[in-house]
């Protein structure tokens, strides 16, 4: 099978996007991206072949570009503000026909629904770090400081409720101190959930983020970076636990430098 010379994004926030533009560009694939208002940088526009601008919801503008393109493949790249699902979507007529068939409106399930349209018209989804495999988390101590005795504890313990709370497809992050769990991501994402446990609970608190069980992780992978870090800080945050091989980390020179200067513990974990 001869591969395709184009390849299409569906693009978020976050600098995701323009990362996998760029490594396709690379790749020798001309890069067609399908950019939301109000989430996507425009700086995309700057690395990609053409970009066409939709609204949430518009998922036959995107359908009907990338087959102008013929573009067969493409990647879900960068998050979207789960809480605009309320407020600002504008759906067209094949973005409200996928929405009725979505059984619960949970991250996995808006995906693959989306993901299951594009289908029908002979678009498949890859996998987001086919062309990106260096920022996908290593196992092990990242930062120069090791975790203590408490900490490690709190790894464990916030690991399996992180694994239980993404069975149920809520979050990916649970922030936790002492053997207490302060604070589940849910919609807010994973920065507010940070401050919260740090106005609940105070300095000392212990990030853990990881990739839901049974999730497809084609696409919404755990993904941190120097904001991460940042907030923390903000928080009193003492440690970061990441999912080993099946999560993201963006800068991760810069972002380790950062933690590193202010004695934060980042660690790769795998079961």
């Amino acid at each position: 099978m001869t591969r395709p010379d184009s390849i299409g994004i569906v693009a978020g926030a976050g600098q995701f996007p323009i990362l996998c533009a760029r490594s396709a560009r690379r790749e020798g694939f001309n890069v067609f991206v399908a950019a939301h208002r109000g989430e996507t940088d425009p700086e995309i526009e700057r690395v990609a072949d053409a970009v066409r601008w939709v609204h949430l919801g518009q998922l036959g503008k995107v359908i009907g570009f990338f087959k102008k393109q013929n573009v067969r493949e493409v990647i879900f790249a960068g998050a979207i503000t789960k809480k605009r699902i309320f407020h600002d979507v504008r759906p067209d007529i094949r973005g409200l026909t996928a929405w009725k068939r979505i059984q619960s409106r949970l991250d996995d399930g808006i995906l693959r629904a989306v993901a299951d349209e594009l289908l029908r018209d002979g678009i498949t989804v890859i996998p987001s770090t086919l062309y990106l495999k260096d920022l996908i988390t290593p196992q092990g101590i990242l930062s120069q400081k090791a975790p203590d005795r408490e900490q490690e504890m709190d790894i464990e313990f916030g690991l399996k409720l992180a694994r239980d709370i993404g069975r149920l497809d809520i979050g990916q992050c649970v922030v936790v101190k002492d053997r207490a769990v302060v604070a589940v991501e849910a919609m807010e994402g994973t920065d507010s959930t940070i401050r919260r446990a740090g106005e609940i609970a105070g300095p000392g608190t212990v990030v853990v983020k990881v990739c839901k069980p049974g999730q497809d992780t084609r696409f919404d992978l755990p993904a941190t970076g120097i904001r991460t870090i940042e907030t923390m800080i903000e928080a009193g945050a003492s440690c970061i636990a990441i999912e080993a091989g099946r999560s993201l980390m963006f800068d991760r020179e810069k972002t380790l430098a950062l933690a590193d200067k202010r004695g934060i513990v980042v660690v790769g974990v795998k079961d």
